[in-house]
This record gives structure tokens, C-alpha cells and sequence, in this order.
């Protein structure tokens, strides 16, 4: 295992880490006695951070039963405060202390504020008085280090960084989201203040693995290096030197073995032009069904009326390219699950934007496309259940 620096603590940090959320099920609960095996095998292989969270069903309690086997010790324990859920801040004092029972343990390694989506998000909790809150658990010990887990645009993402004096992030990063969320920008403003990234979706939940198109699949395979698509995809993230850890949901031992193999042989910076280039062939296959040509460049940005355009494109994008509920999961969070809506239907076909896009996209006709394929009924009725749920 290599391991990578926390910068601000000093600390190693095992370049894989496993992400918690997709242990196997077995009649509808988490089957303990494989993830056991699969948790232990990942310790020998040397990872030690562990991702998990208060909204995925069984998973600390899982973890936390295992880690009580003697294993805390050995580990980082990153876990998270679901602030949508949290209306006054007593409620995020009863999460915090269900959450530290559920992990059998007494401090937090690596806390987060669970999918912030833009700075209204964190400027609700701070009105709430989270800053407070942070610091009275840092000092009895309980949490070591404070950070945020992110899905929205890198114009949010920067002002969500600038906000507070944060440990750590999380962003999601893959060879086809380089431009997308916090993208590469947030990555390397993130760096630049010596604040650890954690990555998450690296390979978009398994889909740029098994789920991309053969012509995609026939281009790594003509390479000389043997490398399946998933082996792929994590090297393209851990060349990037600005990568703390990549967390991969691993639920067999063979994913397991291969992503330990992988992350004890690959350094930063060691792919070579001709690797690399790779993926530009990689990216033109996959976005052959793509229905929008938006770089995310953000020059349409900002939008009179508040539309994430490089946004609303990107999950339309994923819809055609990922699938229905993949691209609608991502509209919802990233547009909608937010005080401040940036989706699709603010538009007033102003045509500001279409000014300054350098692709010449008909950017208004798009975003009517955009509504009329995203905002149907199942849209709605998770707009309407958001009034009731902060995010």
C-alpha cells in the first residue's frame, strides 16, 4: 500500500480507502460475516480509512461491530452529520452521540457535513450554530477533524472552501467528471491550501467499469498494458498529486485484491503521455451519446436568474449517457436538494448566456430540452418532499 500525507496533521493516509456504502446484502441486511472478511483483508493490505455514514442503512453499526474486534486502533473513521435532516442544532447533538454508539467508539477521525450543495447549505448550519458545535466536540476529543462532502457546481464548491477553516473535503473525481462538481479546479484550490481530498465516485459507482460502452471498452483493451477498465480509471486519479485518498465500495474480495494490487504499485505523476492520451479517445467514445456539447468551462456563468447551466447540461448528459435514474439522481441533488434552486425551469430565455458560450450552444433551447426531459413528475414530487427536507 502507498500511503499519502495529511497535510495539515501529518498524518498517512492509505491512498485506497473503503468506502462503506455498497457492503453485500443478504435478506435485506448487510451481510456481516462477508464484509468481515472483506474489512479484515483490506486492513492487511494496509487501508486505513474507512468511509461511512449516518444515512447508509446498517453500515456504521457494521463497521463499527467489526472495528470493536480490536481493529480501531489501526484506522481513520470518517463518518458524516446529515444536515438536511438536522432542524435545530440539539438534533445534530442526538446523530453525533447515536452515531459514535452505532461505531462503538468515542471519537471521529474524519467528520463531515454530508453533502453540502452549495453555501446556503452551510449557512443554514452555521445560523444554527454549528461553528460552536465543531469546536466544543474538538475539544473534548470526540472529533478529530472536520470537513465536507460536496455535490454541486465548483463555483459553490470555492465559496464553500473559503467559508470555514476546514480539515478536509470530499469531492467526487473521475476521468469523466474532470470538468464536472468540484471538478479539477476545486481539486487544486483544495490542494493549494494543504486541505486533504478525500474522492469519492471514482468510478461513478461502478459504471466506469462495467458500464461503459464496448467501443470504450475496445480501446483499453488495444493497450499494451493489460489493464481492465476499472484499473484505468483509479490510476487516472492517483496521477494526480493533489489526491489524498480514493474510496472504492468494495463488496467482493476480488475487488478488494485487484484495488490493493493497484494502489501498491501506482505513484503520482507516473502515467506517461501516450497512457494519458488514452482517455481523450476514452471521453470521445463514451460522449458519442451525449446530447449537449458542454465543457463546463462556466464562460455562460453567472445566470441572471441563477440557472447552473454547466450543471443542468452535465446531469442531462448523464441521463443519456449513465442512465434515467442516474442522471435524474444528479439533477435532483445538484439543482434542487438546495435552499436556493438552480435548476432548468428559472430560465426566461433571456439569452445572456448564449453570448458567451464558446461552443456556440443554443443554450436556451437546451434548457427548455433540459425541463422537459428532467422535470416531469417524479421531479416534482421530490421538489415537493424538499420543502420539507433542508438541504
Amino acid at each position: 500500500m502507498r500511503y499519502r500525507e495529511d497535510k495539515r496533521f501529518g498524518n498517512k493516509l492509505s491512498q485506497l480507502g473503503f468506502g462503506c456504502m455498497r457492503f453485500t446484502k443478504k435478506m435485506g441486511a448487510i451481510d456481516r460475516e462477508k464484509a468481515e472478511r472483506e474489512l479484515l483483508r483490506a486492513i492487511e493490505g494496509g487501508v486505513n480509512y474507512f468511509d461511512t455514514a449516518y444515512i447508509y442503512p446498517g453500515s456504521e453499526a457494521a463497521l463499527g461491530a467489526f472495528l470493536a474486534k480490536g481493529y480501531r486502533d489501526r484506522v481513520n473513521i470518517a463518518t458524516k452529520l446529515p444536515h438536511y435532516i438536522v432542524k435545530r442544532i440539539s438534533d445534530a447533538d442526538k446523530i453525533f452521540a447515536e452515531e459514535l454508539s452505532r461505531l462503538q467508539t468515542d471519537y471521529i477521525d474524519y467528520y463531515l457535513m454530508h453533502m453540502l450543495t452549495g453555501i446556503e447549505s452551510w449557512e443554514r448550519m452555521v445560523n444554527m450554530g454549528i461553528k460552536d458545535w465543531i469546536v466544543r466536540h474538538k475539544a473534548d476529543g470526540s472529533i478529530k477533524r472536520i470537513g465536507f462532502s460536496y455535490h454541486g457546481g465548483a463555483e459553490g464548491f470555492l465559496k464553500i472552501l473559503d467559508a470555514y477553516d476546514w480539515d478536509f473535503c470530499q469531492i467526487q473525481f473521475n476521468y469523466m467528471d474532470e470538468n464536472s462538481q468540484a471538478g479539477l479546479s476545486g481539486l487544486r484550490a483544495a490542494a493549494a491550501r494543504n486541505i486533504p481530498v478525500i474522492i469519492m465516485e471514482p468510478l461513478r459507482g461502478g459504471r466506469l467499469a462495467d458500464g461503459i460502452p464496448k467501443g470504450a471498452k475496445d480501446i483499453f483493451a488495444a493497450r499494451p498494458e493489460g489493464r481492465s477498465p476499472a484499473e484505468w480509471g483509479l490510476r487516472w486519479i492517483w496521477n494526480h498529486p493533489e489526491v489524498t485518498v480514493v474510496l472504492s465500495g468494495m463488496n467482493s474480495m476480488e475487488q478488494v485484491e485487484e484495488n490493493l494490487r493497484i494502489a501498491s504499485e501506482t505513484e503520482p505523476d507516473s502515467m506517461s503521455e501516450s497512457e494519458l492520451a488514452v482517455f481523450d479517445e476514452v471521453r470521445r467514445e463514451i460522449n458519442k451519446s451525449v446530447k449537449v456539447p458542454c465543457t463546463g468551462c462556466g464562460y455562460c456563468m453567472p445566470c441572471p436568474q441563477g440557472v447552473d447551466i454547466p450543471t443542468c447540461f452535465r446531469c442531462y448528459n448523464v441521463r443519456f449517457s449513465d442512465g434515467w435514474f442516474n442522471g435524474m439522481r444528479e439533477y435532483i441533488m445538484c439543482t434542487t436538494l438546495k435552499n436556493v434552486r438552480t435548476n432548468a425551469s428559472l430560465c426566461i430565455k433571456c439569452g445572456k448566456c448564449e453570448k458567451h458560450c464558446p461552443q456556440s450552444i443554443k443554450i436556451r433551447d437546451e434548457l427548455e430540452n433540459v425541463r422537459k426531459k428532467m422535470e416531469g413528475a417524479a421531479y416534482k414530487a421530490v421538489r415537493a418532499a424538499s420543502r420539507i427536507v433542508k438541504f
